[in-house]
């Protein structure tokens, strides 16, 4: 993790994205005062599971995977975090050590705040302590879909979903491939299936034309259908 050059956060656009905003200019200028922005390469974790947090990060470029670690070691990505969102803020007001990992699916850009500053905020702006609640009541809400799209949909319904999912929420590149590129593995652990089960989905869909591939690309050549599939 690299230390990077530092941006004022009450002129940052990030923060509108997230609790931030709730803060007021004042108390945005003493976060500025002590946090630092850091470049962290694809691949390389932002925090490991169990790891006691000082402070949470708030995403200005790039997308972390945030998953946990099952008892037989398979890792299931429970969330793609991106531009706006903040890590760490459930580990840092519960004051308890973090219950996922957070590693940089591509190239990234955060901002390390220490949790003083976000404390001491919760403490004195009703505000800001309401919008850090909402935010993750959200991220509850994203826990339960998860628990239910495992219970109730079928590996395939779940891999269909996740091509949708990227689709709809990272775009797509000049070339009509979904311009983010996830290896087959992080794929079959957003979904919770072997790595194996993943690939013969794909080529099936592929067979059928519901997917196009380029090397480590992935395409949506026809979306009805994968909606179809999931609606099924």
């Amino acid at each position: 993790m690299e230390s990077d050059k530092k941006s004022r956060c009450e002129q940052c656009i990030i923060r509108q994205f997230n609790s931030l905003r709730a803060m007021s200019k004042d108390e945005l200028r003493k976060i500025s005062e002590t946090k630092t922005t850091k470049t962290i390469k694809k691949g390389d974790p932002i925090f490991e599971e169990g790891e006691k947090l000082n402070g949470v990060f708030c995403v200005r470029n790039g997308i972390s995977k945030l998953s946990k670690l099952s008892p037989n070691g398979k890792d299931q990505i429970v969330k793609l975090a991106t531009k706006g969102q903040v890590l760490g803020q459930r580990s840092v007001i519960a004051e308890e050590t973090s219950n996922l990992s957070a590693v940089a699916v591509n190239d990234m850009e955060v901002c390390y705040i220490p949790k003083d500053g976000i404390v001491n905020t919760l403490n004195t702006n009703p505000n800001f302590a309401v919008e850090v609640l909402r935010h993750m009541a959200h991220d509850l809400k994203e826990a339960d879909d998860v628990i239910v799209n495992m219970s109730q949909k079928t590996v395939k319904q779940r891999v269909a979903e996740a091509f949708l999912y990227m689709k709809n929420n990272f775009g797509e590149d000049s070339d009509g491939f979904l311009a983010l590129t996830l290896s087959r593995e992080d794929i079959s652990n957003v979904v919770g299936t072997a790595t194996e089960s993943c690939i013969r989905i794909i080529s099936e869909f592929k067979k059928k034309g519901y997917l196009k591939t380029s090397g480590k690309k992935i395409g949506i050549a026809d979306e009805k259908s994968l909606l179809d599939l999931v609606e099924s």
